[in-house]
């Protein structure tokens, strides 16, 4: 099963080549917070790092969050504890980079860098993708953004901050095409293919039991009217037909009704019609009998 690490660190692995997608890509690191990044995972932090100082722009770190010098080595642990890492960069223009007139291959990076940032879930129970904000105005412009490049989120208020939530597999699937994780994508694919056929085979079993058990509660009455007609004698002077449909059900009594009638010669629907006539016969009898 693809995890949230194995796709951040796919999507780390892509370089861009081009000052302007490096440069998009930062941006989209930056979006949540232009002062810096703050993460749990070490590859968003040195991508932050090695994106930073290839725009010249001043780095510090990465270090654990909180921690105001950066001797510690990044991913420090205390108690087998988990840090967040922060990565500090220098002051950033906010109009230095623009979606607007960003070309495409700009959008992508740009999506690849909030997605580096963003919280991921690719459960077989749960796909989800969240990105969270302090500012509702920010949160509502990345959802413009992902709306623009065919990606449908919603925002959500939680705990005094605004989230847009990515859910559903074909949304998080257009959003990893967009960004490059191209191996995660076929992962997840077929992740997702497994999981229909097992539903699929699953929804075909269960109907399967419910026609079997249906077949059996039915030739179950078939078979206890039979006795009751025969019981009384009332069975020797039915119509031949109902006669043979009758020492059929007996000599075959798990039989469904296609079996019945090729048995019998006859179609489906007329077997089906003579044993509900036998059964209909046998519970007037019964009432008559009260």
């Amino acid at each position: 099963m693809l995890v949230a690490a194995e796709l951040k660190g796919e999507l780390a692995r892509i370089k861009p080549a081009r000052a302007c997608c490096r440069r998009a890509e930062l941006a989209g690191l930056l979006f949540a917070n232009p002062a810096g990044v703050r993460t749990l995972d070490h590859a968003t932090a040195r991508v932050a790092v090695h994106l930073a100082g290839a725009i010249g722009l001043p780095a510090t770190g990465p270090m654990p969050a909180g921690q105001r010098t950066p001797t510690a080595a990044a991913g420090h642990r205390s108690g087998g504890a988990r840090h967040h890492l922060q990565v500090r960069l220098g002051p950033t223009d906010p109009a230095a980079w623009s979606w607007a007139s960003a070309k495409a291959c700009d959008r992508r990076a740009f999506l690849r860098g909030a997605l580096l940032n963003a919280s991921i879930s690719l459960g077989s129970a749960s796909t989800h993708v969240e990105f969270v904000f302090h500012e509702r105005a920010r949160a509502r412009e990345l959802l413009d953004r992902l709306r623009s490049a065919n990606v449908h989120g919603k925002l959500l208020p939680r705990r005094g901050r605004s989230v847009v939530y990515l859910k559903g597999q074909e949304e998080v699937a257009t959003l990893l095409r967009l960004t490059g994780a191209n191996r995660a994508l076929l992962d997840f694919e077929a992740n997702r293919v497994a999981r229909d056929v097992r539903n699929r085979l699953n929804r075909l079993v269960n109907a399967e039991e419910a026609n079997v058990d249906r077949t059996v509660r039915a030739a179950d009455r078939q078979l206890r009217a039979i006795a009751e007609l025969a019981g009384s004698g009332q069975l020797e002077r039915l119509p031949e037909g109902l006669r043979e449909t009758a020492q059929a059900r007996r000599r075959q009594p798990d039989a469904d009704l296609d079996t019945l009638a090729g048995s019998l010669g006859i179609s489906r629907s007329a077997v089906n019609h003579r044993l509900r006539r036998l059964v209909s016969l046998a519970v007037e009898a019964r009432q008559a009998g009260a």
